[in-house]
């Protein structure tokens, strides 16, 4: 009996081609080289059928990106916080983990590429802050405010403004490569900034 080709297996392994062309290409030539040709050349599809999921080369690698966030998870990353008890250790561990991604040519890269590209593309810097961003940092106010309602933290303490101190400095030194990323770095960036929102009162 003739088995009719399954259509969604097919698109499937079509689309993570495509997704991994992408990644792997932007790693070697750049954001800027990066073409819709080059991808579907590389993934071994018509430009046409790219076109057809996606409209641009940035969509394409926010997809992508997205979907090594994923794995990234699935690999041992985290989805939420743990919650220890031990606010500096929790934030410590996420990130380590953290560091290490950026560590990684195959993160790096296409991170890189795209916070470059959404800082010229109002609209492509609108997706990435809304579909990769601004999710991990509601994971880190969301630890932060469980901690505040325990008595760790200052009751006054602006939850996002905690964030933003403990996240601003990586990716300053991340992007600018001003020195190097290491778990030491992070460890001293958490005792410092929970020094500064740390509930002297009580708890």
């Amino acid at each position: 009996m003739t088995r009719t080709p399954d259509a969604t297996r097919r698109s499937d392994r079509s689309r993570r081609a495509i997704l991994d062309a992408a990644l792997a290409l932007v790693g070697e030539v750049g954001y800027n080289k990066l073409t819709i040709e080059a991808i579907a050349a590389r993934a071994g599809v018509g430009k046409q059928t790219i076109y057809r999921w996606w409209p641009s080369k940035a969509a394409v690698l926010l997809d992508a990106s997205t979907a090594l966030a994923g794995e990234a998870e699935a690999d041992g990353g985290w989805t939420g916080f743990p919650d220890s008890g031990d606010l500096a250790a929790d934030l410590k561990a996420v990130l380590r983990a953290t560091v290490d991604e950026f560590n990684d040519e195959k993160y790096d890269a296409a991170t890189r590429a795209l916070t470059a590209a959404g800082a010229t593309d109002p609209e492509l810097g609108a997706q990435f802050t809304a579909q990769l961003l601004e999710p991990q940092l509601a994971l880190y106010e969301s630890r932060l405010r469980t901690a505040q309602e325990a008595g760790q933290l200052d009751p006054e303490a602006d939850l996002r403004l905690t964030v933003e101190m403990l996240l601003g400095p990586l990716t300053h030194r991340w992007l600018l490569r001003t020195a190097p990323l290491t778990h030491a770095f992070t460890d001293a960036l958490v005792d410092r900034v929970l020094r500064g929102v740390a509930n002297v009162t009580g708890g």
